[in-house]
């Protein structure tokens, strides 16, 4: 429920915008309306991102565990997995939106996206953006990197937990089970990754535009 909430309001602070500029013969956002879209989009991002880690772990739990599973998975800890979730983007989100308003642009200026983006807004702002580009960097191992890690190896303990115990019948329903979330998993964190922790030099507006919608809208649905 919460991941389903998550990636319907992820979607709703980029695509309505979206498609009004393509309405629009001059498409525009306010200042304010461009600091609250990166406050949401980072919100509800890191929201899914948190939840994805959760969902990992209780598949793992329901795997390789699963006589234990309603002691481990109980009612407290996933309130308080969701609740922490919560906190921790709240936070990081509130960071990078205080960090992106003491900067400034001018009155014309062109941001090559759909949305406000935070590397794309940092090309076109007029102040030093040295903060910006280290708080990134920073906090982009313990929100992004640190996750993908864990799901990594929850899903390596539930493959090798699975071929201890050799049998088609539970391997098909084990990776049935997992397979969407996998592959979700796959193309948020592949462009995520390519995106903002590893930016190329060669990439193109088309091709990172292309690569944002991917998991703003594609992996959403």
């Amino acid at each position: 429920l919460n991941l389903s909430f998550a990636d319907l309001c992820f979607s709703s602070v980029t695509m309505p915008k979206l498609l009004q500029n393509m309405q629009s013969q001059v498409p525009s956002i306010p200042y304010a309306g461009c600091l609250a879209q990166i406050y949401f989009f980072l919100f509800f991002g890191d929201l899914g991102n948190f939840l994805l880690v959760a969902m990992a772990y209780d598949r793992y739990v329901a795997i390789c565990f699963p006589l234990h599973y309603m002691s481990i998975m109980s009612p407290k800890l996933c309130v308080s997995l969701v609740v922490l979730s919560w906190v921790l983007t709240t936070f990081h989100a509130m960071l990078h939106t205080l960090l992106m308003a003491r900067l400034s642009f001018r009155e014309d200026s062109v941001i090559p996206h759909y949305f406000c983006d935070m590397s794309t807004l940092l090309k076109v702002a007029c102040p030093d953006t040295h903060d910006n580009e280290l708080a990134i960097f920073i906090l982009g191992g313990p929100i992004v990197v640190l996750p993908f890690l864990l799901i990594i190896v929850s899903y390596a303990r539930i493959v090798s937990s699975i071929f201890k115990v050799p049998s088609s019948q539970s391997i098909h329903k084990a990776f049935s089970t997992c397979g969407s979330h996998l592959s979700v998993v796959s193309l948020i964190y592949g462009t995520v990754i390519g995106l903002y922790l590893c930016p190329s030099a060669n990439n193109s507006t088309v091709k990172e535009t292309v690569m944002s919608l991917m998991y703003t809208m594609v992996t959403p649905m």
